[in-house]
């Protein structure tokens, strides 16, 4: 009788199982652990590097200068035809770019991969990434911007390291190039601890959403994941949305309104993991400010409102977001933030 009443049960739960959708059984199993940590291999002079469009189309006046630029610095641009489309506001549709990211991971002679330029339309192809084959195939991924839900999205299904750095709609800037090619190039050691340019500019660093300061002190250290506010939002819900806990989180946005930051802001921290974040490293929020008045907070009010109040060790204004000059941060990577110093050091090597 037991057996029997053992044997309705498990019939019970299997007809019921058939019945729920995929994406709610896939909720109620248990989460799978994270993957080990991918490093791809060191970038080297005369490697080919793949340029790919993921989202926007990007200009045929620009693209030749992004392929100018790595030819200056010792690579060798490839891409293929589908970067050369135009599909609405994508460069492509969502079946050709993903089959182009897919490609550029699969292709021996592609060593490394740089995202042309950013723009919507990656969310849009997370489901069309073949994460096995990159799995088999680990290549430095470079961007940021939208490319901010690839990134995270591969890392967290691979375990490969990805790089938040210039596109190739921006990296004509030598601040950008030095830094990425530290942290992409070397191999034998760690580069030096990441640190803001120095001012030179003061008539573009006196606008408000470039001043720096401290929001909360500390010296702390996490799990780098991040970038683009907005992407980080829309990735919420998803298979994909990000867990901080124990993390450093670097976030950065362009052209939004400060009522804006604050809503996307405060879904994160209403959100279940952004609390427990290890830091915060919030860069350049290039054209989110407003003019103080009695129908507005300024940017740095909205920040001060709703990251101090965390008491997580947190710093406004570090070099990176849509700004001229960009360092390259590794996502998945191990680092250090101090606070009083400004600085951000990686404790692991982000290649091999």
């Amino acid at each position: 009788m037991k057996k029997r009443r053992q044997f309705f049960k498990t019939a019970i739960g299997a007809g019921m199982a058939g019945l729920l959708p995929a994406s709610l059984l896939a909720h109620t199993q248990e989460k799978k652990p994270p993957p080990h940590t991918l490093r791809p291999k060191a970038l080297k002079r005369g490697d080919t590097i793949g340029l790919i469009a993921p989202g926007y189309a990007i200009k045929p006046e620009i693209l030749m200068e992004a392929k100018e630029t790595l030819e200056k610095i010792g690579f060798i641009p490839y891409h293929t035809d589908r970067i050369h489309g135009n599909h609405g506001y994508f460069s492509n549709t969502d079946g050709e770019r993903a089959t182009d990211l897919n490609e550029m991971f699969a292709n021996k002679n592609v060593d490394g991969i740089l995202c042309a330029r950013g723009g919507y339309g990656c969310t849009r192809i997370m489901h069309l990434i073949d994460y096995g084959l990159i799995g088999k195939n680990p290549k430095a991924l470079i961007g940021f911007s939208d490319i901010t839900a690839l990134l995270n999205g591969i890392h967290q299904e691979t375990g490969l390291i990805t790089f938040h750095g210039p596109v190739g709609s921006t990296i004509n800037d030598p601040y950008s190039i030095g830094h990425l090619l530290n942290v992409v190039m070397n191999s034998k050691k760690l580069p030096p601890p990441i640190t803001n340019i120095e001012i030179t500019d003061q008539e573009e660093y006196s606008k408000p959403e470039y001043g720096r300061y401290c929001i909360n002190p500390g010296i702390v250290s996490g799990k780098l994941v991040g970038g683009s506010l907005t992407l980080v939002n829309a990735l919420i819900g998803t298979p994909h949305e990000i867990d901080f806990t124990d993390a450093l989180v670097f976030l950065e946005d362009v052209e939004e309104a400060p009522y804006r930051i604050d809503r996307m802001l405060t879904q994160l921290i209403q959100g279940k993991t952004f609390g427990k974040a290890a830091g915060i490293v919030l860069g350049v929020f290039n054209g989110c400010d407003s003019v103080p008045g009695p129908e507005s907070f300024t940017l740095k009010e909205v920040v001060q409102d709703r990251i101090k109040p965390l008491g997580i060790p947190a710093v406004y204004g570090m070099t990176f977001g849509h700004i001229e000059n960009n360092f390259t941060l590794p996502i998945g990577i191990k680092a250090r933030l101090d606070t009083h110093q400004m600085t951000l050091q990686l404790l692991e090597k982000a290649v091999q």
